[in-house]
């Protein structure tokens, strides 16, 4: 008799030890975090994921904006829980590159798995209407004998210091630089600064009274025209990147399920509207080919930061 008992208490023991590691990813809801304010592209391209997870799971995804420290605290958020798959994040190309290259980062590259880059910001200098300068050099003529401010979203991220040196090789200096959680229409109006590194989704809102005196894309924005940084100094530039990382060693099988959905999303309707409005560039680069472009800005960004040390 205790033998038979024993033999059953092993049996359930083995099914339900089965049961646990058969579990299917969502059992309970997803937190994507968003290391920034609400209302940039990226963030409203996670919504678009959140929707969809949602739709194809049955199971909740929410948006969690969790701001500060320029990206840092909501991605040290994200690589610091458990690693199933219930906390993703969306990290510009910052968080693994330029952050940890400075040394500001409270956490390492290791920490770390891309699941796919997803979008390419529409990053620009942009000014006032009626300033008197239209591109970086006519900037740099005005700047040399007149105060300009210059607001940003860190002194440590890529587009500021692409803006930096730009300002270098121009041969002007910035009266004061200050960054912010947020640059937009208000940090204009308000003269907080009198140009501002900025996306298009938030100055979308006051375009009548605003210019780009840079873009930081490749190619032109069709929604908010204006030259091209690459077009204005020389030496590489960034294309500013986004993309879905999570904490290492996340299953293969949470990070398929992550990567089908989210490929999904960025197909939608939604998407392509998001991206005719603003001007992003939305698309899912994943596995190898992802990494090794975050590899190559890695060291490209290295190289810039050694020589704005000169």
């Amino acid at each position: 008799m205790k033998k038979i008992v024993g033999t059953a208490i092993a049996m359930l023991a083995s099914v339900s030890g089965a049961g646990m590691t058969l579990a299917e990813y969502p059992e309970r809801p997803v937190s994507i975090v968003e290391p920034w304010p609400p209302g940039d592209v990226d963030d409203q391209l996670l919504r678009v994921i959140a929707e969809e997870f949602t739709k194809e799971t049955g199971v909740p995804a929410k948006v969690i904006n969790r701001p500060g420290g320029f990206g840092l605290e909501g991605a040290a958020s994200v690589l610091s829980s458990p690693a199933d798959g219930y906390t993703i994040g969306s990290f510009l190309i910052d968080i693994p590159t330029s952050y940890l290259i400075l040394g500001i980062a409270p956490y390492a590259k290791e920490d770390m798995e891309v699941i796919g880059l997803n979008m390419n910001f529409p990053f620009v200098l942009a000014a006032r209407k009626d300033a008197p300068y239209n591109n970086l050099a006519e900037l740099a003529e005005y700047a040399k004998s007149n105060p300009v401010s210059f607001g940003h979203f860190g002194f440590e991220t890529i587009p500021a210091q692409q803006t930096f040196e730009a300002a270098r090789q121009l041969g002007f200096e910035f009266s004061t630089e200050t960054g912010y959680d947020v640059t937009d229409c208000t940090t204009l109006s308000n003269g907080d600064a009198d140009v501002i590194n900025t996306t298009v989704a938030l100055v979308l809102a006051c375009k009548d009274d605003v210019k780009v005196v840079a873009a930081y894309t490749e190619k032109p924005l069709s929604v908010f025209p204006g030259p091209l940084l690459r077009d204005q100094i020389s030496g590489p530039t960034f294309t500013l990147w986004s993309g879905i990382f999570v904490p290492k060693n996340t299953p293969q099988e949470v990070k398929d399920k992550l990567t089908g959905i989210i490929e999904r999303a960025m197909q939608s309707d939604r998407a392509k509207q998001i991206a005719e409005t603003t001007g992003a560039e939305i698309y899912w680069q994943t596995g190898a080919e992802a990494q090794a472009r975050i590899d190559a800005d890695y060291e490209a960004v290295k190289e810039l930061f050694a020589k704005m040390k000169k």
